[in-house]
């Protein structure tokens, strides 16, 4: 957004909305009188916009905290910068806009994940799958092969190592130590996938916080394919759509 722009919304936009809000959480316990009460001050963010004013920038609509009209202008230059000047970024920003502008709403996430590896050019694609998702990857690989495209497979209980033997305790585990339970492994995943020199990888079912460790040791760019969630059919923004209903008590 230019400066000019910037300021001229600053100067419609009023007082507006506070910019933090206070928030109180009630504990619930069997004893009402020993409820316990937690506070802490949250920032106005964009979690709490109706608005939108950003995507086709229009002036007089942003709301009074929004990040965009205070943004730091040496943090929005530099991101810029990567995108005009780093090869890597830049190809992928552009990859990433090609996918979207072309098939949005018209190809399944299966697909523009295809579309974007072509058209990113990567010779060599590792998956980083969990084993209890075999099945799909295995489809994905065969869809993969009949592109053209070369890929790596690696799953996530690779190297067979208990889970004890890392200090997770019996009632952490499935079985709660009563049979032999291999860990998930996801730095190892990473580095099978970095000696492979993979150009892009993708995830497929990484548990929640296991996808979190392959991120942090991976080196080549990753997409995410499936997010698990046994409970919805790998959806997790089921509950999200039905919070005022069957789920809401979370």
């Amino acid at each position: 957004m230019a400066e000019e722009n910037l300021n001229e919304v600053k100067k419609k936009r009023g007082p507006g909305r506070p910019r933090k809000v206070k928030v109180v959480i009630e504990e619930p316990s069997n004893n009402a009188a020993n409820e316990t009460k937690k506070s802490f001050t949250q920032p106005l963010t964009c979690a709490d916009c109706k608005v939108k004013a950003c995507f086709n920038n229009e002036v007089g609509k942003y709301p009074s905290f929004c990040l965009t009209t205070d943004v730091d202008k040496d943090l929005l230059k530099h991101a810029k910068d990567i995108y005009l000047n780093d090869e890597i970024d830049k190809r992928l920003a552009l990859t990433a806009a090609y996918v979207e502008g072309n098939f949005y709403g018209k190809y399944t996430r299966v697909q523009e994940t295809i579309e974007f590896i072509k058209k990113f050019g990567a010779k060599k694609v590792g998956i980083a799958t969990c084993v209890g998702l075999l099945n799909e990857t295995s489809i994905f690989a065969k869809l993969l092969k009949q592109h053209g495209i070369e890929y790596y497979a690696v799953g996530c209980k690779i190297g067979a190592i208990e889970k004890s033997e890392i200090g997770i305790p019996p009632q952490d585990t499935l079985t709660k130590g009563e049979k032999y339970e291999s860990m998930c492994n996801p730095i190892m995943q990473a580095k099978v996938l970095n000696a492979q020199k993979t150009d892009l990888n993708v995830l497929v079912g990484l548990c929640v916080g296991h996808d979190a460790l392959f991120m942090r040791y991976v080196e080549a760019p990753t997409t995410v394919l499936i997010v698990k969630d046994r409970v919805t059919g790998h959806n997790p923004a089921v509950p999200l759509y039905t919070i005022n209903s069957i789920y809401n008590k979370i």
